[in-house]
């Protein structure tokens, strides 16, 4: 069966902060653009995971009446403060002048992307929920020609079933990816068109977090905590938060470094301990938890910024790596993108309309020399705001690569004496080739889960609502199935088992690797982690994944 088209002047990959904002302003700009938002999850919103302290300086400018649009910022930050955790002790240090967050707002980001999605329809923005984006498509040229959307109803043999539907064609003018964090499509992109031969490596984190309903005599709604240390070692980067939201809620997480070493650390049951610590624990007792979700985050900033255009479409938000590790705050800097994005595409496709020898083909245009590319966004992006934050902030996180003490140390000259106006850059080095061999690391013995503060990965997969159609191909893919038992099995002891937050992966009698794949929250971290990439996050068939209430 052959696909059908649709044709539009703009089409956005990815229903986050960055690829609605980029359709707001577009529309902003002008009206007359025809704009689509593709979002995998079953709703905008649905596969939105983030802490989230929220800086509004790009929704001032985006929407400056956004308080009166009943915009979903109810509860206003507090109270900051940043602990060191020993395993039984707590010692308040000064909080860092970034994670300082007055003015700031405790939010669901889900919830404050499903209103963007209605004020993005209000302009005329179509958005398609449960269409998940599986195919870059191009012109002969070698441009982009817009993507298409995965088929739906083909069973786990390949073959198509009686409820097999041929994916949509989306033809675009320009093509914005706002994939979020490891975007699939843009790992394709990157590969084509060599978008990251002048960065560094990009690296990332893995956040887990959980949504609490607590007793109310804890409760102190805008409270904001930060801790770092214990559980983790010195040479593990990672920490956590605790924000007190309205209605009794509170959101727990933690995130670890993707580039730690010992392939026996679980990020996910580093976290379950986390909360057993004496100063912790007592928050949780007696409390409900309502929600899980998992998700990775890209850390390496500045020096990882790849090139972000090419012919026919560009990168925006977190898929680019965007994320201010100091501030742990991305949501800002990914509108921005959008948003600067929004106003090139706009201009780019206003200029070929005035002039129509820009509006032939692709292989004519080609032919002239004029390329449809949207030059002006990484341009104007350096002029922004954005950049000189991230520059900035550029050298932190990897000075924590020698340890917690030399990072907390040079954190400290770089913030106060250099202002992050050091006149040298840090390299970042790849998070899967950080991982050392089983037997040069000591094995960590875990607690069992009590059920009452601390869970284990399937009852936690439940609550976040995950589910696929059981009947597809799996979307995690091996490049060569021996690799999982004669190299990650052999060296590594599968670590694939412990840095996956899902329990997707298991080692079975044989022996033999297991793919749960039903089980995917869809964080990406195997991707990442993966010391021989041998694993390939794609896409699911559309609607597939968790469905993250208030997260």
């Amino acid at each position: 069966m052959e696909r059908d088209a649709m044709e539009f002047d703009v089409v956005i990959v990815g229903g986050g902060p960055s690829g609605l904002s980029a359709s707001i302003r577009l529309k902003q700009i002008n009206p007359e653009l025809s704009v689509c938002v593709l979002e995998k999850g079953s709703e905008v919103g649905a596969h939105i995971l983030s802490g989230a302290v929220f800086e509004t300086k790009a929704l001032d400018e985006l929407i400056p009446d956004w308080r009166d649009r009943d915009a979903p910022l109810n509860c206003p930050a507090k109270d900051d403060s940043f602990l060191f955790l020993t395993e039984t002790k707590a010692f308040k240090l000064p909080t860092p002048p970034q994670m300082h967050n007055h003015g700031n707002y405790i939010i669901s980001l889900g919830n404050v992307c499903r209103w963007l999605a209605g004020q993005a329809e209000e302009l005329g923005v179509e958005i398609y929920p449960g269409f998940a984006a599986a195919e870059v498509l191009y012109h002969d040229d070698g441009s982009v020609k817009g993507v298409a959307t995965g088929d739906m109803g083909i069973g786990k043999d390949g073959e198509p079933t009686a409820n097999y539907t041929p994916g949509m064609e989306l033809h675009a003018r320009q093509t914005i990816f706002a994939e979020g964090c490891r975007g699939s499509l843009t790992k394709e992109l990157s590969a084509k068109y060599d978008l990251r031969k002048d960065c560094d490596p990009q690296t990332y984190g893995i956040g887990i977090k959980e949504l609490w309903e607590i007793d109310p005599a804890k409760h102190s709604q805008g409270k904001i905590v930060h801790t770092t240390g214990w559980p983790l070692d010195s040479q593990t980067y990672g920490g956590s938060f605790l924000y007190h939201l309205e209605d009794n809620q509170v959101v727990v997480g933690f995130v670890i470094g993707l580039d730690y070493k010992n392939p026996h650390l679980s990020p996910f049951d580093e976290f379950q301990r986390f909360k057993t610590h004496p100063s912790i624990r007592p928050t949780f007792e007696g409390g409900r938890r309502i929600a899980y979700g998992a998700r990775a985050i890209s850390e390496g900033g500045f020096q990882s910024i790849p090139h972000l255009t090419f012919p026919g479409g560009l990168l925006v938000g977190d898929t680019a790596g965007f994320l201010n590790v100091p501030k742990i705050k991305g949501s800002h800097t990914a509108m921005k993108s959008g948003m600067v994005a929004a106003e090139a595409v706009a201009a780019l496709l206003a200029e070929n309309d005035a002039e129509p020898e820009r509006q032939l083909s692709s292989p004519a245009r080609a032919a002239t020399g004029k390329a449809n590319e949207a030059h002006a966004y990484p341009r104007e992006l350096k002029k922004s705001w954005l950049w000189s934050e991230l520059y900035k902030a550029r050298n932190i996180r990897p000075s924590f690569h020698k340890g917690f003490w030399a990072g907390i140390a040079y954190s400290a000259l770089d913030t106060y004496l250099f202002q992050g106006k050091a006149p040298w850059t840090f390299k970042i080095h790849s998070d899967h080739d950080q991982l050392g061999k089983a037997k040069d690391f000591p094995k960590i013995d875990y607690p069992k889960p009590d059920g009452l503060v601390s869970f284990d990965k399937l009852s936690s997969v439940f609550i976040s609502n995950t589910n696929h159609e059981e009947n597809q191909p799996a979307h995690l893919k091996l490049a060569d199935e021996a690799v999982a038992i004669d190299v990650n099995l052999a060296l590594y002891d599968a670590p694939e088992q412990r840095y996956c937050p899902a329990g997707v992966y298991e080692i079975v009698d044989g022996p033999a690797l297991r793919i749960n794949a039903q089980n995917c929250v869809h964080c990406k971290t195997c991707d990442i982690k993966d010391p021989t990439q041998n694993i390939t996050w794609t896409v699911p068939e559309g609607g597939g994944g968790p469905n993250y209430p208030n997260m």
